[in-house]
């Protein structure tokens, strides 16, 4: 299992939100390639970045950050956040984004996700935000009435490398996963799960190792390594074990 940290931007900063609400960020470095080399230098093989600026208004905005991290460290990048069109996946991916993540635009446009996995194998992940079981957009902002596990199943055969699926309501304020949503998501459907959202400690990475199993692949990491409630060496050394 991979543990991703993360790495959210607005306005150029390394931020966290509550649930996702903009006007709820705390910023704790406001040098996005100085926190991606502080993350290599813990031994993390992946970083997860969102442009949420670009998640709510469509489109990337965060491009420069985004390109301070590439040029910074040899990691591998998985980004989301305003990536809805074929160009802005291919840019991406030709300057040196390892994975793209496409939230919104799965829903709105399935026909791209399948385009672009197709395009791309092993390229593109889909970002499942979910709120009480209902799948989130437009940077969570939007609700809508379709349940998280009824549009997984949509791309069973479309080539997806992973889904990421965020617990909206535990995002950033420390309550744990929500390991036993994350294990049903990835036990009813085939493509690997990603589980986000309120990890709070060490405990966290044990209780979803106790259910990788089921088909999660990898947890993402905010808050929590940064205020120092999860340490970074021992959650590796934990997973390599």
């Amino acid at each position: 299992m991979i543990l991703y940290p993360a790495i959210d931007l607005k306005d150029g900063q390394c931020v966290r939100l509550l649930r996702g609400d903009m006007d709820q960020a705390t910023v704790f470095n406001t040098d996005p390639s100085a926190q991606a080399m502080e993350f290599a230098g813990q031994g993390f093989s992946w970083i997860h970045v969102v442009d949420l600026n670009g998640a709510f208004e469509g489109a990337p905005v965060n491009g420069d950050a985004v390109k301070s991290i590439l040029g910074a460290v040899d990691l591998n990048i998985q980004l989301g956040g305003g990536i809805r069109t074929m160009e802005t996946i291919e840019f991406w991916l030709a300057n040196g984004v390892a994975r793209v993540v496409l939230g919104t635009v799965a829903l709105r446009d399935p026909d791209l996700v399948r385009r672009a996995c197709k395009q791309f194998p092993g390229k593109i992940a889909v970002g499942l935000d979910s709120r009480r079981g209902q799948v989130a957009i437009e940077g969570w902002a939007e609700s809508t009435d379709r349940a998280v596990l009824d549009v997984a199943k949509e791309f069973a055969d479309a080539g997806v490398a992973a889904i990421i699926h965020t617990d909206i309501d535990r995002d950033g304020v420390l309550t744990g996963v929500n390991v036993g949503a994350t294990a049903a998501l990835a036990q009813a459907q085939s493509i690997p799960v990603i589980a986000s959202g309120g990890v709070s400690s060490l405990d966290d990475i044990r209780a979803l190792l106790d259910v990788e199993d089921t088909g999660i692949e990898g947890v993402i990491a905010g808050r929590a390594i940064y205020d120092g409630r999860l340490d970074p060496i021992e959650a590796l050394a934990l997973l390599a074990a």
